[in-house]
């Protein structure tokens, strides 16, 4: 990896290296660690540039702050300031960019630090492993907004938690805390605020310290399995995404969020 673009400079997208392992941070606190699409593009060429790392054994995800992990891509508010045309193209973008973070070699762990929303938690779920911090929230709320997640949520999920309370976390669009997140087997564990980038470190740099061979071996082996039917469900998914962004329901939910009302939704 080029370490021109570690160390601790405050960037949106910090990347520190220790020893084997990568510590990547989103870093907007004034905007709830949004992942913008200049940060996904970061990202993506950051995966790029692990993915012919050999040195780096384990990366771990985080979020600046104590707050967000990330508030995620796009929510009523910020897609006001979109056409339909450009959030289609952001979807696409973090559809590429997370299958590109889920193919990495390298173990991938997510410190949720904070709230993990909509395309933040979408994100979560394309890395290996997710620990949790003892006040830390994850929702998909995009069904309360007239859509559904458009970036593997529904492809991802299930074989996390299971279909049904999959389609119940989706189709509700509630927030888990960090308990329900660990009895569903959503995070392997949940920490104090305090440590759980210490943590999600000393997990990295134990995994670091196992043979790369096993490691990547067992990883591939395992997404090999996973992959039979990735690719027709995603590929489902981005015709259904381009269907809803013209639909009349998507605008009907974002109308009805800015008036403060419950939308009627007609399912057109």
């Amino acid at each position: 990896m080029d370490d021109s673009q570690s160390g601790t400079t405050m960037t949106e997208l910090r990347v520190e290296r220790d020893r084997r392992v990568a510590v990547v941070t989103f870093s907007r606190p004034d905007d709830a660690n949004r992942l913008t699409r200049d940060l996904l593009l970061r990202l993506e060429a950051l995966a790029v540039r692990l993915r012919d790392d050999d040195d780096v054994q384990a990366v771990v995800l985080t979020g600046a702050g104590t707050e967000f992990f990330s508030m995620g891509i796009l929510n009523p508010a910020v897609r006001a300031g979109y056409t339909k045309d450009q959030i289609l193209e952001l979807v696409r973008l973090a559809n590429r960019t997370y299958d590109a973070i889920e193919a990495l070699p390298q173990i991938v762990i997510a410190a949720l630090n904070g709230a993990a929303r909509a395309g933040a938690a979408e994100l979560s779920l394309a890395c290996d492993i997710r620990l949790a911090a003892s006040h830390a929230t994850f929702a998909l709320p995009e069904a309360l907004w007239g859509g559904f997640p458009g970036a593997g949520g529904p492809v991802r999920l299930p074989g996390i938690v299971g279909r049904a309370r999959a389609l119940e976390i989706i189709c509700t669009g509630r927030e888990l805390d960090a308990a329900e997140m660990e009895r569903l087997g959503l995070v392997l564990a949940v920490h104090p605020g305090d440590r759980l980038l210490a943590e999600a470190r000393a997990l990295a740099q134990r995994i670091a310290e196992s043979g790369p061979l096993a490691t990547r071996g067992a990883k591939r082996i395992m997404n090999a399995h996973a992959a039979s039917g990735f690719r027709a469900a995603r590929e489902l998914s981005d015709a259904l995404r381009q269907a809803l962004e013209y639909s009349r329901d998507i605008d009907e939910g974002m109308a009805a969020h800015t008036e403060g009302r419950q939308p009627r939704f007609t399912g057109r």
